[in-house]
């Protein structure tokens, strides 16, 4: 039976974004969701307990009240909880997140089998969390995943999307899968798996648990930093015309043509 560890974040479930002193979200406090493209790294993992048998354990950086969200993915079907949280570890870039994360799982977790992420966190969309932890864990990675066909016990068969098809690929474990959303509809909690999600433990480990130092996650880890944070503020000066379709036509070649002489 293969250990796969489930990395999922909390994001702003609000358009109404709130901002730090140093420019990074406000997670404490806010209304949060689990990023979409994080379910869908669930669901991977949860087909793959269905068909080939597994012991999932779902890890997750953030304030206190990520266990919520962690106590759905028990419900589904997940069978551990870890919620790595610590004052410290605020206003983390990607590169400070990759190193906590993938510390936290070599110390909870150190005899996975694989790391399964979502391809990118919709507050953020840099794509960069889950190679940084395949980096820190010195595993090879595949992104890009759509599913999976098969699994011999040492390769898991994939599919990766591209741009103009599908690539088929063995990646041999241990190793790292980043899942894109697919358009299939996720699977929802039954009540018993509710009644023994409330009944389970969450684990929570902080910087000291899981081996870091200060200077090494957080804001003090990270090599980059947000300088400014703004809401864009639409300025547009629309016109509305009421014209039959030839007119129509003219008007747009001839506003065309403007832009084209105004460049």
């Amino acid at each position: 039976m293969i250990k796969i560890a489930v990395c999922i974040k909390q994001v702003p479930d609000t358009t109404d974004i709130k901002w730090t002193e140093n420019n990074t979200i406000q997670r404490e406090g806010v209304e949060s969701i689990i990023n979409p493209y994080d379910v869908y790294a669930l669901e991977f993992a949860l087909d793959l307990k269905a068909k080939f048998g597994a012991e999932i354990t779902v890890f997750s950086m953030g304030p206190n009240q990520a266990t919520e969200m962690l106590r759905k993915t028990l419900a589904l079907g997940c069978d551990n909880a870890v919620l790595i949280s610590d004052k410290k570890f605020a206003g983390a870039d990607t590169y400070a997140t990759g190193k906590t994360i993938s510390s936290a799982i070599k110390k909870v977790l150190p005899d996975f089998d694989l790391i399964v992420c979502g391809q990118f966190a919709v507050d953020g969309d840099t794509a960069q969390t889950g190679p940084c932890i395949a980096n820190f864990l010195n595993i090879p990675q595949v992104t890009y995943i759509k599913s999976f066909d098969n699994f011999d016990g040492k390769y898991l068969t994939l599919k990766k999307e591209l741009e103009d098809g599908i690539e088929i690929l063995n990646l041999e474990l241990p190793g790292l899968v980043c899942i894109l959303q697919d358009t299939f509809e996720p699977r929802r909690a039954l009540i018993d798996g509710i009644i023994n999600a409330s009944k389970k433990e969450i684990k929570t480990v902080s910087m000291e648990d899981i081996g870091l130092e200060p200077e090494k996650c957080g804001l003090r880890g990270s090599p980059t930093y947000v300088s400014k944070a703004f809401r864009k503020v639409p300025s547009h000066n629309a016109q509305k015309y009421n014209l039959p379709v030839d007119e129509s036509v003219n008007l747009i070649k001839e506003q065309l043509e403007a832009l084209k002489n105004a460049e």
